[in-house]
């Protein structure tokens, strides 16, 4: 056991830059494979695993410099500390991007794309990569204050603007609380940082989650539009909705709907929508039709249709709304909540032409 275990302890050292990268992925492979649902025990289970470990390794090697695990049996593990660090990050990074993916409007949610391949390179691009505190407790922060915004709303089964920041207000609180702590019980950790620029960093980052949700660049989590399309017909028959809506190419696979609507004058134009939020959480959602008026250049709202939703099914609440005196142009419904925080936005063009047929129609039942 003593020779695999210095094996392995040697290796580790050896290529020490690749395995802080492969254990940052490894954790998002594995999340990818298994998590599905915020509100699903397992994967509850498995964040507050993560994000209590992180916590953890975080102590445990900030004070590693200070000579605080001397004899002790930690001391054999202090070299694999990074490593679980880049590991939770990992996992909770990827479990975030696994939840915000299931939104259909990937531009509401590219800004923690960006983040989160930021976290998977910052550490090639700082000098003293992982060793860095201000890195070590900007990403800690960054990930603490996600899982909040998740969790909370799963937790109390509400989703609001409050509820959001009262999620900052818990992750900033002990974030500050464990910086704080280590600072104030570990030499080595006051004689490489400054407490100001480590409050400065905290503090900017929380600035910019919250200026990112209040211009509706990140969705209101946990709620996610999975499906959104223009539809030519739907019906409801035994508890399903059966859709009907034209498809593109095979080529264009990234949305569902074709953006041209062949519309005949006089029909009705439907937008169906299917909406992912967890169980027991009940919200009001509003389809808001806009139309782009050639005369001012600008979207025109048309009007705005409510209507509620409740929690709990894996495919997501379906509900419809449908227009009537539809006019020629560029339209887009922004599926939004009470705060007018957007979902998602479904985006068609109508072509009227009493002799055009839709291209491609499929029927899915929902």
């Amino acid at each position: 056991m003593r020779i695999e275990t210095s094996w392995f302890r040697a290796f580790i050292r050896k290529h020490q830059k690749a395995a802080l990268v492969l254990f940052f992925i490894g954790g998002f492979i594995w999340d990818s494979l298994t998590l599905g649902r915020i509100d699903r025990l397992y994967d509850i289970t498995v964040l507050c695993t993560y994000l209590t470990s992180l916590t953890i390794c975080l102590y445990l090697y900030n004070l590693a410099d200070d000579g605080k695990w001397k004899g002790s049996f930690i001391e054999r593990f202090e070299e694999y500390l990074p490593l679980a660090i880049q590991f939770f990050i990992g996992g909770l990074s990827s479990a975030f991007v696994i939840y915000f993916s299931k939104s259909v409007s990937l531009s509401k949610t590219i800004s923690f794309f960006i983040i989160l391949v930021f976290l998977l390179f910052a550490n090639e691009l700082l000098k003293k990569r992982l060793s860095n505190k201000y890195l070590q407790f900007g990403a800690y922060f960054f990930v603490n204050f996600i899982f909040f915004s998740f969790f909370l709303p799963v937790l109390i089964k509400e989703m609001n603007t409050s509820v959001f920041i009262l999620s900052g207000a818990i992750s900033l609180t002990t974030t500050l609380i464990l910086i704080f702590y280590i600072y104030i019980v570990s030499p080595a950790t006051r004689a490489e940082i400054r407490i100001h620029k480590m409050l400065a960093i905290v503090f900017g980052i929380y600035i910019v989650i919250n200026l990112s949700y209040y211009f509706n660049l990140i969705p209101p989590v946990p709620l996610a539009l999975e499906t959104g399309m223009a539809a030519h017909s739907i019906g409801k028959e035994n508890g399903h909705y059966r859709v009907t809506y034209e498809t593109d190419e095979w080529y264009i696979f990234w949305r569902k709907h074709r953006i041209k609507y062949a519309h005949k004058p006089g029909e009705p134009v439907y937008i169906f929508s299917s909406i992912f939020a967890p169980t027991d959480l009940k919200k009001s959602i509003s389809h808001r039709w806009k139309w782009f008026s050639p005369f001012t250049n600008r979207w025109e709202v048309i009007e705005n249709i409510s209507f509620d939703i409740t929690g709990g099914r894996d495919e997501g609440y379906r509900g419809y709304s449908y227009k009537d005196n539809m006019m020629d142009g560029k339209w887009r419904v922004d599926v939004i909540t009470v705060e007018e925080l957007v979902l998602g936005v479904i985006d068609f063009e109508i072509e009227t032409d009493s002799l055009s047929r839709p291209q491609n129609l499929v029927t899915k039942v929902y």
